[in-house]
């Protein structure tokens, strides 16, 4: 699977300088994310987005619009994904618990969102998060039909496409079948405040530090995987503190990785 590196932590500058604006509102308690590690932007999300139908693992449905009051950090992913996914779903269900542990799990919303509607249907879902000891109260993960999530991930600006499946090809770890297509896409968290306004980017593939994924999924990955899971790229690939560094920022309470 190829990864799509998107929109970095670039623009330094302009990052510092909005984040000392934006730290002033939060009264300034909590220090900032780094700005190497992501980008700071204030977008609106407007209602055709907020409200497009989203259904959770149990069938149910629910909309961007429903976490209005609470801190959101969106990510994209597929469950059948044999490479970064897995790692980042690793860090998402670690941070859940960290913020959990903290009593701030009412306000915040991590959401892994599908880039593989086809494939990723509430059963599956359920059977993926459960490798990571889910359902947790604050992790969702979430599918729509392909048009609304084309039109979701197209505002924010999160690109992927069908490919063909490598030669051999990956197996899935739910049927022990050999896949019939992959799909490549970028590696993005993006990160709402409470308002509902987009405040956050982050475009890296994850470094797991300690917080592995499931046995179940570590024996599927590919080569890529394995780099990615054993050989991160310290500087480049964000971590579960930095995850936190950034939810601290929005709620601002400072918040920590127990591990």
């Amino acid at each position: 699977m190829q990864h799509i590196l998107r929109r970095r932590g670039g623009a330094a500058a302009l990052a510092i300088a909005v984040l000392g604006a934006l730290a002033g509102c939060g009264g300034g308690a909590v220090k900032p994310p780094p700005p190497s590690l992501g980008t700071v932007v204030d977008f609106a999300v407007p209602a055709a987005i907020r409200n497009i139908p989203l259904t959770e693992a149990d069938g149910s449905t629910t909309t961007l619009a429903a976490y209005q009051g609470k801190a959101v950090m969106i990510a994209d992913f597929l469950t059948l994904c044999t490479d970064i996914c897995p790692l980042i779903s690793a860090n998402v269900a670690a941070m859940a618990r960290a913020i959990n542990a903290d009593g701030q799990g009412g306000k915040v919303a991590l959401l892994e969102i599908t880039v593989d509607p086809q494939r990723d249907t509430p059963a599956r879902m359920t059977a993926y998060q459960k490798l990571y000891g889910g359902p947790l109260s604050n992790w969702t993960l979430l599918t729509a039909s392909p048009a609304d999530l084309a039109t979701l991930w197209h505002f924010f600006r999160v690109e992927y496409q069908r490919v063909k499946e490598e030669k051999p090809p990956s197996i899935d770890w739910l049927t022990h079948k050999p896949l019939t297509y992959d799909v490549d896409h970028a590696d993005d968290l993006i990160f709402l405040g409470a308002n509902g306004r987009e405040q956050f980017v982050v475009n890296a593939a994850p470094d797991v530090q300690g917080h592995l994924p499931p046995k179940d999924l570590v024996k599927f990955l590919n080569p890529d995987g394995l780099v990615a899971l054993n050989r991160p790229k310290p500087v480049d690939d964000w971590t579960v503190s930095q995850g936190l560094s950034v939810m601290s920022w929005l709620l601002n309470h400072k918040l920590a990785d127990p591990a």
